[in-house]
């Protein structure tokens, strides 16, 4: 008997940008953003830190339309969803890997929120890369 496990992600969290969606060549609807979660604290030294987590988020089919239809940058989400490392080899052969989120739901929690800056964001960790479909 193989034991099986799962690891349940929930996150909130501001839109880094605008939905992107496509369509596999199957036809079948798949659409990427990112988010953000952003956390402070206080230092022993009472120095002011933040620290902002940027997510890759993945929907798919019908839940792929609707984020695309009722999200947009700097919205506040709630997402649930499961990891999924891709891998794969870019044009150069280089080995590329990716952890992401595959959204199960999605809530829009507030309201879009206008010119929030993230000064020590990795925007590489919201760009999607290639996809190998």
């Amino acid at each position: 008997m193989m034991l099986r496990g799962f690891i349940k992600v929930e996150m909130l969290g501001i839109l880094g940008r605008d939905p992107e969606m496509r369509y596999t060549p199957s036809g079948r609807a798949v659409t990427s953003f990112s988010v953000v979660a952003s956390r402070s604290w206080t230092t022993a030294d009472g120095e002011r830190r933040e620290h902002h987590e940027w997510v890759n988020i993945v929907a798919w089919g019908k839940l792929a339309e609707i984020c695309k239809t009722h999200l947009k940058k700097d919205q506040q989400v709630y997402v649930e969803g499961r990891l999924q490392t891709r891998r794969w080899t870019n044009d150069e052969g280089k080995q590329q890997v990716q952890i992401e989120v595959v959204a199960d739901d999605m809530y829009v929690v507030g309201e879009r929120r206008m010119g929030i800056e993230y000064a020590d964001a990795d925007e590489s960790a919201h760009d999607d890369g290639d996809y190998p479909f």
